[in-house]
């Protein structure tokens, strides 16, 4: 499942409480004006003695500075959602399923080679024979490798072709693909759905195919993922394989309110 590491911000702090455990005076308090050499060495020592008493304080402080993190990677991701609404909701070159013009929309970060997509591609399958109203788009994400990325080459050239239903088809097909899959795999898929081959060898070594995928890895990275599935619907980031019962929440919450946690 996505998964992320403690924020580095709050490790920072930590480990400046940590420094000041140990002896060392904050840098603002060492280049302080105010304060001589001696009397910075007993602020410092005062500071040291009473966290070295106190010591459940580090975790309180190490919460609040996480908390304020998350804060502040919400209020990126509210403002990358903002300023790139029209190209993660509405790109003409991303594949739709489900109603084209449903009231709802939920976007997809995936990689052909992850396992969790595979999971999650059930999930959001279901969702969308339950829920006439329901849009999802599918953005290529390859963050597993040079396969993942020749497999997203192949794929984004071949919707030139396509129409929903086949586009639709050829991302199930190569998605549970067995084993590794990468460019051969996704042009045989193509070359058995009865695509121009000469015209896909053409198409997956253009600009445009580096264009786009360079936007959905420039997009996400504004929205903080580092991994995939990951998500958008409404004003909201849900990261991992979550299931379809905690997805169809969110669609219904942004149909409520317009964030997926009302």
């Amino acid at each position: 499942m996505f998964s992320y590491l403690k924020t580095t911000a709050a490790a920072a702090g930590f480990a400046a409480l940590l420094a000041v455990a140990a002896g060392a005076a904050p840098q603002s308090l060492a280049q302080d004006a105010t304060f001589d050499a001696a009397e910075r060495e007993a602020i410092g020592e005062i500071v040291r003695e009473y966290l070295l008493e106190n010591p459940e304080i580090m975790r309180e402080v190490f919460a609040e500075l996480e908390r304020r993190e998350v804060a502040a990677q919400e209020a990126r991701q509210r403002e990358a959602l903002t300023e790139s609404a029209e190209l993660l909701f509405r790109s003409p070159d991303d594949v739709v399923l489900g109603n084209p013009e449903g009231d709802v929309t939920l976007v997809e970060f995936f990689d052909y080679n992850c396992g969790f997509c595979k999971r999650a591609l059930g999930d959001v399958m279901a969702m969308i024979e339950k829920d006439p109203n329901l849009r999802v788009v599918l953005k290529d994400f390859p963050v597993l490798g040079p396969g993942s990325l020749g497999a997203a080459r192949v794929g984004i050239a071949a919707f030139e072709q396509m129409d929903a239903e086949e586009a639709a088809r050829f991302h199930m097909d190569v998605l549970n693909s067995r084993g590794q899959i990468d460019a051969d795999r996704a042009l045989q898929v193509a070359e058995e759905m009865g695509l121009d081959m000469a015209r896909l060898d053409e198409d997956m070594k253009s600009e445009r195919v580096r264009e786009i995928i360079t936007a959905n890895v420039e997009l996400a990275d504004k929205l903080g993922l580092t991994g995939t599935p990951a998500w958008v619907v409404g004003d909201g980031v849900i990261f991992g394989a979550v299931g379809e019962e905690r997805l169809t929440q969110a669609v219904e919450n942004t149909r409520a309110c317009g964030s997926p946690s009302c």
